[in-house]
């Protein structure tokens, strides 16, 4: 029998553990803050690290290696998928404690599977059919990320168990270690001349440090089993997780990677530069905020008043830091390829990188109310909006790709991001949000912005002087403005903020 989703429990729980006590609220409260905090401590820690190798890396490396690592990263992306079959996030949005047969259950699964996935990589490379696209530096990335694979399995229980704990300051850690070793192995062998072949160290010494340090802070001792009782549980929620997943993959990962067999290597490195780059914000961000909160409101679900002011939290701060960031990349990064002269052969791609951009603030919106609505079992929701968008980016993107060439990816990501508001119609049926309220200071201020820094721009890549002066004026103009039309809200944040550190 099919299981409505919408009309029964994700999985069994009793009374003790549908309902949360007052001490319990706070504490979740004063955990997730600390998170968040963590969290943007985190990233800021990596987001320098790896905006400073992409800055480096944009440098010494050619489009056509972007486009062979793009090429690889997204064949392993689409076999992700398939190395997890929800199994993780069902426990950790299970309202009861796992049992440890659970985690037995759950780890051995995603073994087998990591192990399938490693043979099915060494198969495609065996066929040959890769080398006259990526070469065989290449070949050698793609292996790299294969053995990463069951690696990263002896990390996923660690993990499960420090997020529902909400420890998110040991949580942090590895990733941490990981970037900092993996950003450092690869600038430095990009800038001895390795080329697209540093990936190759650079991701094998990532994954192994990782799993050290994981394994020091949470041990778990690995143990096989598969418990049929706990995989069925799992599976209830799992399966339309992960279809979910699934559906988002086909959208991005199999859609890219069609369009690097058809694409010239050289515009689909443009398109892979344009579309890391425009990314940076949302990592920042949003993919921070998101680490917190799934397992946050999973605890929430059953008292929408919390659930609510949670969500609208999000909103407000996401949008307050992201869109003038997003404002001031797509206004400056023009005077940034005239000023660097090892960026100037990136200019074809900078018409993708602002549409990238922008969309991206549309999805600062819609990613939060999508994982909310994931966080309180409404997969079936959220299922329906993918598969929208990914109906959307089949049909439309190769028109526009046909008409405006690799530019055209970009157009057609811009154009689907609008259908975003859909997601906030649907989060409305269960909780009662109110958007605009939580984004609508940083909107106006960000519009200050852009008009400021967009009538300058001709002056900005003058000189280094000129450019910073323009960042920092512009930056200055949306906090005034943002400040004039929010005080009173945002200094009730902050002090909400501390109290609960």
């Amino acid at each position: 029998m099919k299981v409505n989703m919408d009309e029964h429990e994700i999985l069994p729980t009793d009374d003790l553990t549908s309902e949360l006590s007052g001490e319990e609220i706070a504490e979740i409260k004063k955990k997730s803050v600390k998170g968040v905090v963590s969290f943007f401590a985190r990233t800021i820690i990596l987001q320098g690290v790896g905006l400073v190798s992409a800055f480096i890396l944009s440098a010494f490396l050619s489009p056509e290696d972007f486009g062979i690592f793009g090429i690889v990263t997204q064949i392993i992306a689409l076999l992700v998928f398939f190395s997890d079959i929800g199994l993780a996030a069902a426990l950790i949005q299970k309202k009861a404690e796992p049992t440890e047969d659970d985690y037995k259950t759950a780890f051995t699964v995603q073994l087998i599977l990591a192990w399938t996935i490693f043979f099915i990589v060494l198969a495609i490379i065996k066929l040959g059919f890769l080398n006259v696209k990526i070469g065989n530096e290449g070949i050698l990335v793609l292996l790299a990320l294969a053995i990463s694979f069951p690696l990263a399995t002896f990390k996923t229980i660690p993990s499960i168990i420090l997020e529902r704990k909400l420890d998110f300051n040991k949580l942090v850690l590895p990733q941490i270690f990981e970037q900092v070793v993996f950003h450092s192995i690869l600038i430095v062998m990009a800038w001895k001349g390795y080329g697209v072949a540093s990936y190759f160290y650079a991701i094998l010494f990532r994954s192994v440090i990782g799993l050290i340090v994981i394994q020091i802070l949470q041990p778990w001792f690995p143990k096989i089993k598969i418990d049929r009782q706990s995989l069925k549980g799992l599976l209830s929620f799992g399966f339309k997780f992960q279809l979910n997943d699934f559906l988002a993959r086909i959208k991005d990962q199999l859609y890219f990677l069609v369009l690097g067999a058809f694409l010239p290597l050289k515009d689909f490195g443009y398109m892979q530069w344009s579309k890391n780059w425009s990314m940076y914000p949302y990592n920042l961000t949003v993919q921070n905020v998101m680490s917190i909160t799934f397992p946050t409101f999973s605890r929430l679900q059953n008292h929408k008043d919390l659930l609510k002011k949670a969500i609208e939290k999000s909103l407000y701060f996401i949008s307050l830091f992201i869109f003038p960031i997003l404002i001031g990349m797509s206004i400056f990064i023009y005077p940034l390829t005239e000023l660097v002269d090892k960026y100037t052969k990136w200019q074809p791609a900078i018409f993708s990188f602002v549409l990238f951009s922008l969309s991206v603030a549309w999805s600062a919106i819609s990613t939060p109310l999508i994982n909310s609505l994931n966080a309180i079992g409404k997969i079936n929701q959220t299922l329906k909006l993918m598969t929208m968008w990914t109906v959307l980016t089949w049909v439309l993107t190769p028109v526009l790709v046909w008409k405006f060439g690799f530019n055209g990816v970009a157009i057609a990501a811009f154009l689907i991001s609008f259908t975003s508001i859909f997601s906030v119609f649907m989060t409305k049926k269960y909780v009662a949000i109110e958007v605009m309220r939580n984004i609508w200071p940083q909107l106006v201020a960000s519009l200050f912005m852009a008009v400021f820094g967009f009538l300058g721009i001709k002056y900005w890549g003058l000189s280094y002087r000129n450019f910073f002066f323009g960042g920092f004026a512009s930056f200055l103009l949306y906090a005034v403005v943002f400040f004039v039309l929010s005080k009173n809200r945002f200094l009730e944040e902050i002090k909400s903020l501390r109290k609960n550190l």
